[in-house]
């Protein structure tokens, strides 16, 4: 092992260079675990981390490119980029086509304005046509950097360019193709869709039984009661749903969630000429709403009756209840008019042709 001589045998400039010898050595290694440590942080939590680590991408390529700026001696900001690029056009803009044009906020580009009057590089008057409006234009300042920064995109784009080639996916148009897939469908409805799968992945849908009585009359009575008044063809079919709803020729379908009855419905036999089945008696408890136990039994109800040979189903609703008409209609029924209803809740009668 290679000893330093005693500090004492070491002259003033020596001691210097020591100090910043081993001051750099732990620089180096603290950056050295820095970058492993975050590697392996990333590479441990996964996917999770994608914003974190976009992040810091960002914030990387964000100081590299305040520096740059500083060796081409052009006195812009990184953030700036986008408003300067935008007014070197040559077009007066106001400051709401800006941030449509960028998809900035409009507070965060007024804030950058303000920046870019302040160091002399943008001008700010009034709209000739329209007093009310401030038009924002390049200053001579700012229309001389236009020229002078030429060069600076020439290098960056080269230097952009040769990176894009050491690396085996494309960078740029995978931004590309996650801006236009997040504009089509954000990542919290990603998310939310996700949950609501999960969730429903622990719900089971089962055939009636005297158990699930009370269960079946308590959550009918709720939502009727919350939002209109119980009638007498409530009354018939949930004080006794296998009288008047099984023995007739009915079914009757839970959902449980974690074994706890939370929804229900039916397929009530119909004596109509048109529709042999009605879907009725859906309700699902608030506590529950949103993990698309609705559609769960929606769709086992359909599934029965497709079994059953039905052609086509019929329900009734209010227009209140508007998560519900969604519903309906996202299951494939649609609006028909005309037939008698024992209800006076009624005001939209739906068919779904199954065949």
């Amino acid at each position: 092992m290679y000893l330093l001589p005693p500090a004492l045998s070491l002259s003033k400039d020596q001691k210097i260079l020591s100090v910043n010898y081993y001051v750099l050595n732990y620089v180096i290694n603290y950056i050295i675990y820095i970058s492993t440590y975050l590697m392996d942080f990333y590479n441990n939590v996964g996917k999770m981390a994608l914003g974190s680590r976009l992040r810091r991408l960002s914030e990387q390529i964000t100081e590299d490119a305040a520096q740059v700026y500083t060796i081409y001696n052009v006195p812009l900001q990184p953030k700036w980029f986008p408003v300067f690029h935008v007014l070197s056009q040559g077009h007066d803009k106001t400051i709401t086509a800006i941030a449509e044009e960028i998809g900035h906020s409009h507070p965060s580009v007024s804030t950058i304005i303000r920046e870019m009057v302040k160091q002399g590089l943008v001008v700010e008057k009034k709209d000739k046509k329209d007093g009310r409006r401030n038009m924002v234009s390049l200053s001579k300042k700012g229309k001389d950097i236009v020229t002078s920064i030429a060069p600076q995109y020439t290098d960056v784009s080269n230097a952009i360019e040769e990176a894009l080639s050491q690396t085996r996916h494309d960078l740029w148009k995978a931004i590309e193709e996650w801006e236009f897939l997040l504009n089509q469908k954000s990542l919290l409805r990603r998310v939310q869709e996700q949950k609501k799968k999960r969730e429903g992945s622990d719900v089971q849908i089962v055939d009636y039984k005297p158990a699930y009585r009370e269960a079946f009359k308590l959550l009918n009575e709720e939502w009727i009661s919350k939002y209109f008044k119980m009638e007498e063809a409530d009354h018939k079919a949930l004080d006794n749903p296998h009288k008047n709803i099984i023995a007739k020729g009915g079914f009757i379908f839970v959902a449980l969630y974690n074994n706890e009855p939370v929804g229900v419905c039916a397929l009530m036999k119909m004596n109509d000429p048109v529709y042999e089945y009605e879907l009725a008696k859906m309700a699902v408890s608030p506590k529950v709403q949103g993990k698309s136990i609705g559609w769960l039994l929606g769709k086992a109800a359909i599934e029965k009756a497709k079994s059953l040979g039905i052609k086509k189903l019929y329900l009734e609703s209010n227009t209140i209840l508007q998560p519900a008409i969604n519903l309906y209609h996202k299951l494939g029924f649609q609006k028909v008019v005309g037939h008698a209803t024992p209800y006076e809740r009624c005001n939209i009668q739906m068919e779904l042709v199954l065949s």
